[in-house]
């Protein structure tokens, strides 16, 4: 629990999907304030099933989803965005023919008109790099660059949760690790709670405090970075290498 009382989101036994058979099956989860939480695994797995199942864009047929102790479960994405739940997606994450300052803008819809400046200049305090193009078309930014304010968008609303699928999607190898390394923890070293889907188990597991594993739509195993890496079923099948040894 972070000192103001938040305690982050907690999905226990979710299960959803697209209508016929379930994707996802009884798959529990938590994203604690100040930390990070990856969700690894191949594809198909239903990573980016469980967020939009987290998120209100798909029905969850069982299990509950609570934010900071209070339950959202099926909440449409308008008030698990008012619970405080900050969702970036994979695609279509910001709206490329408006500049950057406009995409913030567009991003604070919920708030008042004399809390918008408040809260760009909050998100231009954690990404000072936003500053020197706010009058840039989003359509213009690098791959990198436009994820940056996919994530900034969504801090407008400074939620208490942020859910990331799969951010690194498509960036070049550096660019993917400075995104990590750099953006996604330094929205934890602000108090959110972060719950992001990878592809790129190695990069991820740098940067994250706790790692769930997906396979077939369920949970196969969960741990710390170290203690998934001391295992060599994981590293078999993640990394690719051999079990590392303290």
């Amino acid at each position: 629990m972070s000192g103001d009382g938040r305690t982050g989101l907690q999905a226990d036994g979710v299960t959803a999907g697209y209508g016929g058979d379930p994707v996802i099956r009884g798959v529990s989860v938590r994203a604690e304030p100040g930390k990070v939480a990856s969700v690894v695994g191949p594809n198909g797995s239903g990573k980016s099933t469980l967020l939009k199942a987290l998120t209100g864009v798909l029905r969850v047929s069982g299990g509950r989803v609570s934010v900071d102790g209070r339950e959202v479960t099926n909440s449409p994405p308008e008030d698990m965005a008012r619970a405080g739940v900050g969702y970036v997606p994979q695609v279509d994450d910001v709206f490329a023919p408006l500049t950057v300052r406009e995409n913030l803008e567009m991003g604070g819809y919920l708030l008042g008109r004399g809390q918008v400046g408040p809260a760009m200049e909050h998100v231009l305090a954690v990404f000072p790099r936003l500053s020197g193009m706010l009058r840039r078309p989003a359509g213009k930014l690098s791959g990198g660059e436009r994820k940056m304010l996919a994530m900034g968008r969504v801090l407008m609303l400074r939620p208490s949760v942020f859910l990331l699928d799969e951010p690194t999607a498509n960036l070049a190898p550096a660019i993917a690790r400075e995104l990590l390394e750099e953006q996604v923890r330094q929205l934890a070293r602000h108090g959110s709670a972060v719950l992001i889907v990878e592809q790129r188990a190695r990069a991820v597991l740098a940067v994250s405090d706790h790692t769930y594993v997906m396979g077939g739509g369920e949970l196969r195993m969960a741990g710390t970075p170290a203690e998934l890496q001391a295992d060599p079923a994981f590293v078999a099948s993640f990394l690719g290498g051999h079990v590392q040894r303290s």
